[in-house]
């Protein structure tokens, strides 16, 4: 029999404290400038906070205000379309551990639960580090849209506990509460387009499995998903962010996330694609006649990386990318003259607004956007 933990301090909200919080939310001037800078007017402002005011359930708040917010002041205006592929292998009654690559700070997990929801599927819940609830107003957001916190720059001892108590609150969220879960396969957003599975991310699921490895990964019914944006949603900041670290040993501070998730929020996307993959299960078979956990973790973790690889929507901006920094022509049929020149530009913009040595800086541009590329053609061999 499982003994009981209490998962109040990272847990989401419920339905019994949505009302609650929504009406703390709604008074927090935090909030408030939010939805100013959302709405610009203050009579659609007043209306927004009525229709906030009178919601008591999780699922009434993302189907009747989130999922119109998400469609409505982010993919129309900023993208080109949001498309999906894969989830026919789905069991819309069946709970998954999503594991994806990790782009955007809001956006990735957001546009995977409108997919979901347009798919007739619950919404997950939603991993947050808690260096992210920089202000309280973002601890109610999140917390209301069945986000549980992931707590983050611990000593070795407490991040021990800490992961345990993650481990099984997601295990048991899968295998008992039947409620999907999404987590980035890595901490922090890749900077570089290089996406790789941390396997310090399967040691800490691990740590909740009492039973062989394969069959405690099995229960988890984990489900790689492949985020591509064609236009790196925050990639200036990114490409600063490396090059500062590399040049000035750069921290970054509370108010670069902030920055990041209001850029990644409104900055142009192009098209967005989530590419869904095949449930793990039978691979484990191979994986679990490792002899070692640590090498069982490592071909798992590698399993996750070539699917993600390969479910990878490539596009005009990859190849180009590729020519641009290699010098070559090779990619033509790839893209036509109209986007090269476009993306060009774009190059060049990003570059002037990033303080250092231009050419540095371009190509770090550039291999944001070639590693993709790379990766895929890797996984396919």
């Amino acid at each position: 029999m499982l003994h009981k933990i209490n998962f109040d301090d990272i847990r989401p909200f419920n339905d019994s404290e949505v009302n609650h919080y929504v009406n703390l939310l709604i008074h927090d001037e935090g909030f408030q400038r939010i939805l100013f800078y959302l709405f610009k007017d203050q009579a659609k402002i007043d209306q927004v906070k009525l229709l906030l005011s009178d919601l008591t359930t999780v699922k009434e708040l993302q189907h009747e205000f989130v999922y119109n917010l998400i469609n409505d002041l982010i993919l129309k205006p900023s993208t080109d379309g949001l498309t999906s592929s894969g989830m026919e292998r789905l069991d819309k009654h069946t709970s998954y551990l999503f594991i994806s690559n990790h782009r955007d700070i809001i956006l990735d997990s957001a546009f995977i639960n409108f997919l979901i929801v347009l798919e007739g599927m619950n919404t997950t819940e939603i991993a947050i580090g808690n260096n992210l609830l920089i202000e309280k107003w973002i601890e109610y957001a999140v917390k209301l849209n069945r986000a549980f916190v992931v707590r983050r720059g611990l000593p070795v001892r407490e991040l021990l506990m800490a992961s345990k108590k993650l481990s099984e609150y997601i295990r048991r969220g899968i295998t008992m509460n039947h409620t999907s879960v999404w987590i980035a396969q890595r901490e922090g957003r890749t900077k570089d387009g290089n996406d790789k599975t941390q396997q310090a991310l399967l040691k800490m699921l691990n740590l909740s499995n009492h039973k062989e490895f394969k069959e405690g990964f099995n229960e988890l019914r984990i489900v790689p998903i492949s985020i591509s944006y064609e236009i790196e949603p925050c990639g200036i900041s990114k490409v600063d962010e490396l090059y500062r670290k590399q040049t000035e040993g750069f921290e970054k501070t509370q108010s670069d996330d902030l920055r990041s998730m209001g850029h990644g929020l409104v900055n142009p996307k192009g098209h967005v694609h989530f590419g869904f993959g095949e449930p793990i299960s039978t691979q484990l078979d191979l994986i679990s006649s490792e002899e070692t956990t640590s090498a069982q973790i490592e071909k798992l973790a590698d399993y996750i990386d070539r699917q993600i690889y390969r479910n990878f929507r490539l596009w005009p901006n990859n190849y180009i990318a590729e020519d641009l920094l290699n010098h070559t022509s090779t990619n033509t049929e790839h893209y036509t003259k109209e986007q090269f020149q476009k993306f060009e530009t774009l190059v060049e913009e990003a570059v002037a607004k990033i303080s250092g040595d231009p050419e540095t800086i371009r190509t770090m541009f550039l291999q944001m956007y070639v590693n993709p590329l790379i990766n895929k053609r890797n996984s396919l061999i």
